[in-house]
């Protein structure tokens, strides 16, 4: 049986871990506790912040788009690469939801300065009031979130999902590329 600790009660993953010591005693499955708490952490809060958005009437991506066009600074202006890099979407998936932005008046394209050819992407003002007080209601619903987490704990949280998600974005990297000739400048 998998060893628990006094100090919180047994949750869904528990019950997983349980099923597998008791079918698959010779296997050690202590690597899915944490994996599987985190992919239920992440399902359960995606739909806490949606709930967020849709005060709104924003959707996740919606809120992430106009997020990352804010947080770039005024004139809170992007190129659909930098765009779509940033949000690790496609080029396609990119577009599509352009316009969807472009259709309710809270981006518009602007041509860039330093290349006629090219378009920018550009908060609106009406986009700009948005995610203004989008993201206000998003910082305290996360904040009300964490809030049964003491503050030492969120910081060592913090940390430790710090030096994992840099684990896991080198082995990405490393697979993304096998000969270690790692993009420049990404």
């Amino acid at each position: 049986m998998p060893t628990r600790t006094n100090d919180r009660l047994p949750d869904a993953v528990d019950a997983i871990l349980d099923q597998w010591a008791r079918e698959r005693p010779d296997l050690d499955v202590s690597p899915m506790g944490p994996i599987g708490r985190l992919k239920r952490c992440a399902a359960l809060l995606g739909h806490h912040l949606e709930a967020c958005f849709a005060d709104f009437g924003l959707s996740l991506w919606e809120f992430d788009m106009l997020a990352t066009l804010r947080r770039s600074g005024a004139p809170y202006r992007l190129s659909p690469t930098e765009l779509f890099s940033t949000l690790m979407v496609t080029s396609g998936t990119m577009t599509h939801r352009l316009k969807r932005l472009e259709t309710n008046g809270l981006v518009q394209r602007v041509p860039s300065a330093l290349d006629a050819r090219s378009m920018l992407v550009q908060l609106t003002r009406k986009g700009l009031r948005l995610i203004n007080r989008a993201v206000e209601a998003h910082v305290e619903n996360e904040r009300g979130l964490l809030s049964a987490l003491p503050a030492t704990v969120r910081a060592d949280l913090d940390h430790h999902l710090s030096v994992l998600l840099s684990t896991l974005e080198q082995s990405s990297s490393a697979r993304e590329d096998p000969h270690g000739e790692a993009e420049r400048g990404a």
